[in-house]
């Protein structure tokens, strides 16, 4: 299966690129730049892509990103700590940000002759990230069927939509996944903070795993705190 993968750079997608290049033929890493205010990730996917040895493709839609408004990713809005799964983290929703991105990644995959696109949505999304869940992804699989019909016959690839984020670092694990060149962090500092939702998930993925975290966190014991707080809730 020739698969195009959309690659943002984090441990998910990168952890994917790697789990497609074993069992599939990888046919390239595709990035967007919607003016995430954390766009050092993207270039981790382009450290990925090297050591993959694969095309790798930046699509600028920072346009599209600009009138996205409102959310702590594109915005001037701070990004909050806590646990993933808390509410206060639908501040990081960027909406419809991935009906964009694969809807982009299919007519690319189509006009290169590619059999998938394959994105790294998992179950950890779930409650935040409507476009994450195994509903949508359903749905756009059936829209795409429908758009290229005729022309292209694209599967959504999607292995992680019912896993977690610790089946992920155990996937990652089996394929050699290098972490620590992995970006996760929404508030894009020199390391990572280690108290926003996505790095408290994953240093909890890690804990869960028992596998060694190689991130270098501003505050590795935040999450602990978050997680006692998120129980008690």
């Amino acid at each position: 299966m020739k698969t195009l993968v959309i690659c943002s750079g984090g441990l998910d997608s990168v952890s994917l690129a790697h789990k497609v290049a074993a069992e599939h033929e990888l046919a390239g890493l595709l990035s967007f730049d919607y003016g995430q205010r954390h766009r050092k990730e993207l270039s981790f996917a382009a450290l990925c892509a090297e050591r993959l040895n694969v095309p790798h493709r930046i699509i600028d839609i920072r346009e599209i990103g600009r009138g996205l408004s409102g959310s702590a990713l594109t915005d001037n809005v701070d990004v909050p700590d806590g646990h993933y799964a808390e509410d206060t983290m639908k501040v990081t929703v960027v909406p419809n940000r991935n009906a964009i991105m694969l809807a982009i990644a299919f007519g690319l995959a189509a006009a290169h002759k590619a059999d998938a696109v394959a994105t790294a949505v998992h179950g950890g999304d779930h409650f935040i990230y409507p476009d994450c869940r195994p509903a949508f992804i359903d749905a756009f699989q059936m829209m795409q069927d429908r758009a290229l019909e005729g022309y292209a016959k694209i599967r959504l690839y999607a292995p992680y939509v019912n896993l977690t984020k610790a089946d992920i670092v155990a996937d990652g694990t089996t394929y050699g996944v290098p972490f620590a060149e992995t970006w996760s962090c929404y508030r894009g500092g020199e390391r990572h903070c280690g108290r926003c939702g996505t790095c408290v998930e994953r240093r909890e993925a890690f804990h869960l795993t028992g596998h060694p975290d190689p991130t270098d966190y501003e505050d590795s014991d935040f999450w602990l705190d978050a997680l006692r707080r998120r129980r008690r809730a």
